[in-house]
C-alpha cells in the first residue's frame, strides 16, 4: 500500500482553488468592464477589443512563456546546488 504525503494530497487541491478565484476574478472584470478598447504599442494601434479578452489572452501568453521557461530555470538551480558537492 502506498503512502502520499500531505503535500501531494493538498497541493493540486490548492493549485485548483487559485485557478479557481482566477478564472473567477477575470470573469467579473470582464463583465464590469465591457467597453472595447484599443491598445497602442511601439506606434501600432490594435483593433477595438473587450478587456476581457485582452485579459486572458495576455494571462495565457504569461502562462505559456512562464511553462516554457521555467523549467529550465528551475534545473540551473539544481545544477549549480550539484556542483557545490564537488
Amino acid at each position: 500500500m502506498m503512502k502520499y504525503s500531505m503535500q501531494k494530497f493538498i497541493s493540486p487541491i490548492i493549485s485548483s482553488i487559485m485557478l479557481a478565484l482566477w478564472i473567477s476574478g477575470m470573469a467579473i472584470l470582464s463583465v464590469q468592464n465591457a467597453t472595447p478598447i484599443s491598445l497602442k504599442f511601439l506606434g501600432f494601434q490594435s483593433i477595438q477589443i473587450p478587456i476581457g479578452v485582452i485579459l486572458s489572452l495576455s494571462v495565457s501568453v504569461g502562462l505559456i512563456i512562464s511553462s516554457i521557461l521555467l523549467p529550465p530555470l528551475l534545473n540551473l538551480g539544481q545544477m549549480k546546488d550539484s556542483q557545490e558537492y564537488f
